[in-house]
């Protein structure tokens, strides 16, 4: 592998430095960039983790026209096996496999990798495939800590690649018509934003550890976390409810709507963050909370709060998952589909925007999956022509931030005083010293 690696800097990239990661990275000088896009002009894709959402990602990018998947990675062998013929159903051109990723990001015909891995990995990840050259499409959230974040807007202005967030309702045209609704004054002016999800989640027992499976590289799959004997009660999803690999509800699903949230207050850093919160309806291995409500204060009189309820689904406002704005003059609710209402003072309905998004017969299995092909389309446009990102690192960093800092007001107890120019914690050496980065295992830090 390591004569691989020499041969190839030699071929693709002479002059450069290299740095290894992991024991395997090429690093690429910004010069490489020239070259990224084959003479086809269709974007060759490796796809990083495809258990569930980035299965889901695949399909996706496989049925777009103007793009191929050259590569899928997974240290699950299984989820290479479930994901390669749902693939095959919808682009002629059969992947590679990998088990390690880090082997695509050698190809030099690879353009752009998708991280849709654990949340441990999605900084690490992106920060490797932008030093040799790739961009990158990341899930949600972009950082595990806010260390990571940061790092990732110094890889961007280094390396010169785009990096894309996945939180793909800045994309939907409805959900944008409604933003802008917010923006133009619909409500008179927005002074508080309330975002909220909820689920009936089950519990997770109490983990044995056990022999890593067959089909596992678990110590891949840990990568840049400190090592930790493999439990039972782990994977796949599991991970999230665990500090070491996760960051709970919270940057799961409430990234989404707390960035909806930022965008239409037009806000950045907060001034004052609090939480409160728990693991409280079962006795399980679950740290994060199950239960949690976040306040986010701002200097330009607004606020922000998120709910989360893992293990109770009773609706918020009549949905699962939303936003509602809150004006002078009214209030603008979105909630998980590509929609909005618009109330007055008295809970009078006065606007209604549906969704009409309808499943076409080549595309996915469901309107969502439809409207995400527009934040793809926007992600290959910003790579070819230098198009403006629906969500660059930078706003995916400030969002993210929003509700890493309220994880971290969580578990310090204590309510958080912010710097609203640069997001920092102040005041606070414990938050910062403990929280902002984390501990990595020697050898596998994430550096620019």
């Amino acid at each position: 592998m390591e004569e691989s690696r020499r041969n190839f800097i030699k071929k693709a990239v002479i002059g450069t430095t290299a740095m290894t990661f992991g024991g395997i990275l090429p690093s690429f000088s910004a010069k490489s960039y020239g070259n990224i896009i084959g003479a086809n002009e269709r974007i060759n894709i490796a796809m990083m983790g495809v258990n569930a959402r980035g299965k889901a990602l695949a399909n996706n990018f496989a049925l777009q026209p103007n793009s191929q998947i050259t590569y899928i990675c997974d240290v699950d062998s299984g989820a290479i096996d479930r994901c390669m013929p749902e693939v095959m159903k919808r682009q002629k051109h059969q992947p590679k496999t990998e088990g390690d990723f880090r082997r695509a990001l050698e190809d030099k015909d690879v353009d752009a990798l998708v991280v849709a891995a654990p949340d441990h990995w999605h900084a690490p990840a992106a920060i490797l495939a932008s030093s040799a050259g790739k961009h990158v499409y990341l899930e949600k959230p972009c950082s595990h800590n806010p260390h990571e974040g940061e790092l990732l807007i110094e890889a961007v202005k280094k390396y010169k690649n785009v990096i894309q967030m996945g939180n793909q309702r800045r994309s939907w045209p409805n959900v944008a018509a409604g933003i802008r609704e917010v923006h133009n004054g619909a409500i008179g002016k927005a002074y508080f934003a309330k975002t909220w999800y909820t689920n009936n989640r089950a519990p997770i027992g109490v983990g044995k550890e056990v022999a890593v499976p067959n089909w596992l590289n678990f110590d891949l799959w840990q990568g840049p976390a400190p090592r930790r004997a493999y439990k039972d009660n782990i994977l796949h999803y599991n991970w999230h409810w665990f500090w070491h690999w996760g960051t709970g509800e919270a940057l799961n699903n409430g990234t989404h709507f707390v960035d909806l949230a930022r965008w239409g207050l037009q806000v950045e850093y907060p001034t004052r963050v609090t939480s409160v919160g728990g693991r409280f309806a079962h006795k399980d291995d679950w740290e994060t909370p199950d239960t949690q409500t976040i306040g986010l204060e701002f200097g330009n009189n607004s606020m922000i709060t998120w709910e989360g309820r893992s293990c109770n689904g009773m609706k918020t406002d009549g949905a699962t998952v939303g936003v509602v704005f809150y004006g002078e003059k009214g209030s603008l609710q979105i909630n998980g589909d590509n929609a909005y209402q618009i109330f007055d003072l008295n809970s009078k309905l006065v606007k209604e925007v549906r969704d009409t998004t309808k499943v076409e017969a080549t595309s996915l299995t469901n309107p969502s999956q439809q409207l995400d092909a527009i934040h793809i389309q926007n992600f290959f446009s910003a790579i070819k022509d230098g198009s403006a990102l629906n969500s660059d690192i930078i706003g995916g960093h400030q969002s993210t931030l929003l509700v890493q800092l309220g994880n971290i007001a969580q578990r310090t107890g204590q309510a958080l005083d912010i710097d609203p120019k640069t997001g920092k914690i102040l005041n606070n050496k414990e938050a910062m010293n403990k929280y902002w980065k984390r501990e990595y295992q020697r050898g596998w830090e994430p550096r620019v």
